[in-house]
């Protein structure tokens, strides 16, 4: 049986038709002998047994003695109908049997060859033209069919791959214009909190020209920073091929630049910003842009969700580099992997501010930065979130 349902189209109506006149030749041998049987024993009733007896003596090579064919009316009519039914019989059998086998050849031909896949096809051509590509073509003989039906089936996965790429792709141009706008928002209010302060303090000259020079060279840098990072996302079609750039890194260089951003950040949310940075005489290699990204995207976190005070703890290694910002708010109540999920907001008042994609990024960068970004909650302070680098050469 998988033979005959794994044969050719061709050959396969080829056997049904010889099957079915097979058949009818048969039947039409089996109808033809029942028939002239029939007919016989009819005529048999109106023979006059003596002449027929007589000539069956009288049989030679010449001469053959057969049952004569009474006349209509010496029949009765049931018997002339039967006789004259007989002879429709062996007359037309054959035609109306080969008839009836090929139509019945036909008909399972249709029924078991071609009736399944083109009912699958049909559906599956639905389907495709509803866009719902997450259905499965069964239908897997090794005939033509069959090779029909699995080129379809992989055009489907090709098309489901396909529109899965596109979406991957929309889906990261939209991170990918939120984190910008995301990563942005830090140099900007350090920026702001500068121009706060030199137009608050500078005219009352509470600041001398030192302090403001200060200031606006702080301005520049954050400036330096926007720019080189807009220029960077430019070139990029997604966060995660965003190349590291390598560079010696001093825990002073740290200390005096996240400080200078605690001082802005700080006054700007009125909460206490506390920074403890291990004594390292050691430098760490690594891509500076980034940690101090990923710094900001942890502290403005802290900022938000804190109540007074924030620690940030900053420990450098020659291998590692690990920061530590610690909050004394309420603490996560979710767990990390969803936490760092890109567009991940706790309330809606929040995301209208934030696109929620800090967590994300950061984590996305640490990854990258070969370490990990480790989120808990201490049972005093809140949350704690740790961030560690891995030296990169």
């Amino acid at each position: 049986m998988d033979k005959i349902r794994n044969l050719s189209v061709r050959k396969t109506i080829f056997l049904y038709m010889a099957a079915a006149l097979l058949c009818s030749f048969f039947l039409t041998a089996v109808v033809d002998r029942v028939a002239d049987q029939t007919q016989t024993q009819i005529w048999w009733g109106y023979v006059d047994e003596e002449a027929y007896f007589k000539a069956v003596e009288n049989e030679g090579t010449d001469f053959v003695a057969d049952i004569p064919r009474p006349a209509a009316y010496e029949m009765t009519r049931t018997d002339h109908f039967v006789s004259e039914l007989c002879d429709f019989l062996q007359t037309y059998t054959v035609l109306i049997l080969s008839m009836a086998g090929s139509c019945a050849a036909v008909f399972f031909f249709y029924q078991n060859k071609l009736k399944k896949p083109i009912e699958e096809l049909a559906q599956a051509s639905k389907k495709i033209a509803e866009n719902h590509l997450d259905f499965c073509i069964s239908y897997e003989n090794g005939d033509e069919m069959g090779v029909l039906c699995r080129e379809f089936e992989r055009m489907r996965k090709q098309l489901a791959q396909n529109n899965q790429i596109l979406w991957k792709t929309i889906e990261e141009e939209k991170m990918l214009r939120a984190a910008i706008a995301h990563d942005i928002r830090a140099p900007l209010s350090v920026l702001k909190g500068y121009q706060e302060m030199l137009a608050e303090y500078l005219p009352g000259g509470e600041i001398d020209l030192q302090q403001a020079m200060e200031m606006l060279s702080e301005c520049r840098h954050q400036i330096e920073r926007m720019d080189a990072f807009v220029e960077a996302m430019r070139r990029l079609n997604s966060l995660e091929s965003r190349k590291l750039k390598a560079g010696n890194i001093s825990a002073r260089q740290l200390e005096e630049q996240i400080q200078a951003e605690l001082a802005i950040l700080g006054k700007e949310y009125g909460k206490q910003c506390v920074l403890q940075v291990s004594e390292s005489k050691e430098e760490f290699c690594g891509d500076k842009e980034i940690i101090l990204e990923v710094m900001e995207n942890l502290l403005s976190n802290a900022l938000r969700y804190g109540k007074q005070q924030i620690v940030v703890a900053v420990n450098l290694g020659y291998a590692q580099l690990s920061i530590c910002v610690r909050d004394d708010g309420d603490g996560f109540r979710e767990d990390a992997e969803k936490i760092t999920g890109a567009f991940y907001g706790q309330n809606v008042k929040d995301s209208l501010k934030h696109a929620g994609l800090g967590m994300y990024i950061s984590r996305l960068y640490c990854e990258r930065h070969g370490g990990k970004l480790v989120l808990g909650n201490d049972q005093q302070t809140g949350a704690v979130v740790t961030a560690v680098f891995r030296r990169i050469m």
